[in-house]
């Protein structure tokens, strides 16, 4: 049994605009998102460019979903909207909405989750505000009559719980509390376990393959099976499933690394290896320098690729785990090519994602006494970088990027992928 009388219990909110990028583009053209089909197009120019966002009735009235549906799929309709992407004014939204947030809290007791959504720490603040469930919905009042933005909030004694509570709960109401009370009631019932933030599908597999398909199930699996089969991360799934959360605002277990990766979908199909290569490679050295900027390298190594719709979808997602720890663009490299080598069936590409994992300190790293150039080619590496951090990402590329092939060129005039 859980003694949760000794854990914390604070007043925390996880506050998450609706629909935030067509919520924008709404208020940008005095539309109303809640009745209007909108949906923002990657690029007009490409027929086969990808749906970013959609309002609920876009997503209702004519089936389309965010990351799947591309523009030629869009139906020929006259209530329907579209636009492209203007990243600088959603950030400036975004800024717009914690700039609201930091009215209640000072800057500490309020966590940017994502762009559109945030945490906040109303913890102590009765006597100015009253009711931190009256001040929560006050800030939601407050949001929709400035920026015209509708939202929703959960509420938790801690940011898992206030999490769970926003996603499971508040999305479909608006506003819902959860308590220490509730996971027995709310949680355990959870299935599958995928619906709970945290736990991706790979796990889920896993977890399924013990004989785990309820959070409840979870929760009364021992703690020792969990940790044996996961590490660390075990113990962290069997906290989770009894709503515990130790973190705090200032350190946020949502803020700790365990991956790097980056995901594109190219503009067009890609019908040459050689073509897959130059991408590839320019996405290794942007993953590998995330990885250096934090002094930070994994030891394993994962390549997706998505077939184009034209040659029936499909594709394949492999991984490999190499002996010595790495954050060099060209190993990092060598192993993709490795496995698209093995995988790759000729098909055109039209999607390509990378990531590597299981972490540990750079400074933990072997420096194999085979290879006299691994510490000369760190020091490359980071002169590379901070040209790059100093000047920008398009300021030091390697001669690929120049190809037809490369896209980090045009990525780089971009915001967030995208036109300002």
């Amino acid at each position: 049994m859980i003694d949760y009388s000794a854990l914390p219990n604070r007043s925390i909110a996880c506050i998450d605009m609706m629909s935030f990028y067509a919520s924008c583009i709404a208020v940008l053209h005095d539309l109303d998102v809640r009745t209007v089909p909108i949906a923002i197009v990657g690029n007009f120019e490409q027929k086969g460019a990808v749906v970013l966002a959609a309002s609920p009735p876009m997503k209702k009235r004519f089936g389309v979903k965010t990351a799947s549906t591309r523009l030629h799929e869009i139906p020929s309709h006259p209530d329907i909207r579209l636009f492209e992407p203007k990243m600088q004014y959603f950030l400036e939204m975004s800024m717009a909405v914690t700039n609201i947030l930091h009215k209640y809290v000072p800057p500490e007791a309020v966590h940017v989750y994502s762009v559109d959504e945030s945490f906040i720490d109303l913890t102590g603040t009765e006597k100015l505000w009253g009711s931190p469930e009256n001040t929560v919905k006050e800030i939601q009042k407050e949001i929709l009559e400035t920026l015209q933005l509708h939202s929703s909030a959960g509420m938790g004694p801690n940011m898992l719980m206030a999490k769970l509570a926003l996603d499971l709960d508040a999305k479909k109401t608006g506003f819902a509390k959860w308590t220490y009370d509730d996971v027995q009631t709310k949680l355990w019932p959870i299935t599958p376990l995928s619906e709970m933030w945290g736990i991706g599908r790979g796990t889920e597999k896993t977890l399924n393959n013990m004989g785990i398909f309820s959070i409840g199930q979870l929760a009364r699996t021992p703690l020792e099976v969990l940790e044996d089969k996961f590490g660390v991360m075990g113990n962290q799934l069997f906290h989770h499933a009894h709503g515990i959360d130790l973190s705090d605002m200032s350190s946020p277990s949502v803020e700790r690394q365990v991956s790097f990766g980056k995901s594109q979908i190219l503009m067009r199909d890609y019908n040459k290896i050689e073509e897959v290569k130059a991408v590839i490679l320019e996405m290794c050295e942007d993953v590998a320098k995330r990885a250096r900027d934090t002094f930070q390298a994994a030891r394993t190594i994962s390549l997706g690729i998505g077939y184009s719709k034209n040659a029936f979808g499909g594709g394949f997602q492999r991984a490999r785990t190499i002996h010595d720890a790495t954050n060099d663009t060209m190993k990092i490299y060598n192993v993709c090519i490795d496995l698209l080598k093995e995988n790759y069936n000729k098909n055109p590409v039209r999607h390509i994602s990378i990531s590597i994992t299981k972490l540990e300190d750079e400074h933990s790293m072997q420096l194999s006494l085979f290879e006299k150039k691994n510490w000369k080619n760190r020091k490359l590496a980071t002169a590379m970088d901070d040209i790059r951090n100093r000047y920008g990402s398009a300021a030091l590329l390697r001669a690929v990027s120049y190809t037809p092939a490369g896209t980090a060129v045009k990525r780089s005039k971009m915001v967030g992928g995208h036109k300002e």
